[in-house]
């Protein structure tokens, strides 16, 4: 779950990190209010989940309370990378003297966090890894240790802070990965952490992605999901307790579990297919979910044929099946569909959707070869 600049500055805050003072606008008459209230100049900048605000002119720069208004009420609305700015935050404008990057992230293949940072601020770190990787320097943070005063001393001598800044840089390090570690994040950024013209370190802008799977610990957390930039489809997914990724293809896959829906996807692509989406049902999934799953497949546009792969093992088949059908009763379906059932109750299963004059197959293979040439309008 991404959270929105302003969440993440205010959870930042909590720890100990110092950003700049702001309030968040609706409207162009609150953004006057706030500049007013915070002294100007302040900065504007649009609250939408993506990146490259500031080149599609989501953040500038007012001098005054009636410059902010006006600049505001340019900024909501504006559509940005598809998604609609509904909420501006009005910052204290900082006078800055240097930009640097700082970052948390989870490095999977080392089961460590891994501590970022680059003199080279204020740019995305994807670019500076590309143009200058040696630019970026990083720490490993072991879990039971957790981060230590040599390793944020040692980053921030590699980057060059100077040697009055040292202290006030490892306490910004120590506060973002406290945040980190406590919302269990999976990335957590500060872009740019600005050196004001009076020497102090200040978080500018802030970025957290946190893990879904942890949100059950974190009820307030949960609460700053904006469903406004979420797709109805994840949405739809995410309440139904559903694992769906939307994909470019054209072959909706409904499968039951992460491994099986993967080597469905490849066997896909492996025939000349593309899959439409990575949708998982899980274990033990009852007709409704089934039903919600395959709901989610079917309002896309893209979606010209549906490959069901199910392995009854938990998850019976005939159970499945009586899923299909229903979602059918309810939604208006005009693709063909390919079901392979193999396992627990498989005969019921395969005896209920031949009823409904539905294509099976045995094995995957057959199953993601029917679906390609259904998809291609071949049979």
């Amino acid at each position: 779950m991404k959270l929105h600049e302003f969440q993440a500055k205010r959870i930042f805050s909590r720890y100990g990190v110092p950003i700049p003072q702001g309030e968040v606008a609706t409207t162009a008459a609150q953004a006057r209010e706030i500049a007013q209230h915070l002294g100007c100049p302040v900065v504007i900048k649009a609250q939408v989940l993506v990146g490259g605000r500031g080149k599609a002119g989501g953040v500038k720069l007012a001098r005054s309370a009636d410059e902010a208004e006006v600049l505001a009420d340019q900024i909501l609305g504006m559509n940005i990378k598809g998604l609609q700015v509904k909420r501006v935050l009005v910052d204290k404008a900082a006078d800055i003297a240097q930009e640097i990057y700082l970052g948390m992230v989870i490095d999977r293949n080392r089961r460590r966090v891994a501590m970022m940072a680059s003199s080279e601020g204020g740019v995305d770190i994807e670019e500076v890894a590309a143009t200058k990787p040696e630019a970026i320097k990083t720490v490993l943070i072991d879990p039971f240790l957790g981060l230590k005063s040599y390793q944020a001393i040692g980053i921030a001598s590699q980057i060059g802070i100077p040697q009055d800044q040292i202290r006030q840089f490892t306490k910004i390090a120590f506060g973002l990965y406290q945040a980190f570690v406590a919302s269990d994040a999976e990335l957590a950024e500060i872009n740019p952490l600005v050196v004001t013209g009076s020497g102090d370190l200040l978080a500018l802008d802030g970025k957290m992605v946190l893990d879904d799977n942890a949100l059950f610990r974190h009820p307030d957390l949960e609460e700053m999901r904006d469903q406004d930039e979420e797709s109805p489809a994840e949405t739809e997914a995410r309440l139904n307790g559903l694992s769906y990724v939307s994909l470019d293809g054209e072959i909706g896959c409904m499968v039951n579990g992460a491994g099986l829906a993967m080597a469905t996807m490849d066997i896909v692509k492996h025939f000349g297919g593309s899959p439409a989406n990575f949708l998982d049902i899980g274990g033990g999934a009852k007709a409704d979910k089934v039903a919600a799953a395959l709901r989610i497949i079917l309002h896309d546009p893209k979606v010209k044929a549906v490959l069901f792969n199910i392995f009854g093992g938990i998850t019976r088949c005939d159970e499945v099946a009586r899923g299909i059908l229903a979602a059918l009763d309810e939604v208006q379906a005009d693709v063909p569909m390919v079901a392979r059932l193999v396992g627990t109750n498989e005969e019921e299963g395969r005896a209920i959707l031949a009823e409904a004059d539905m294509i099976t197959a045995k094995t995957l293979a057959e199953a993601a070869q029917k679906a390609v040439a259904a998809a291609r309008e071949e049979i």
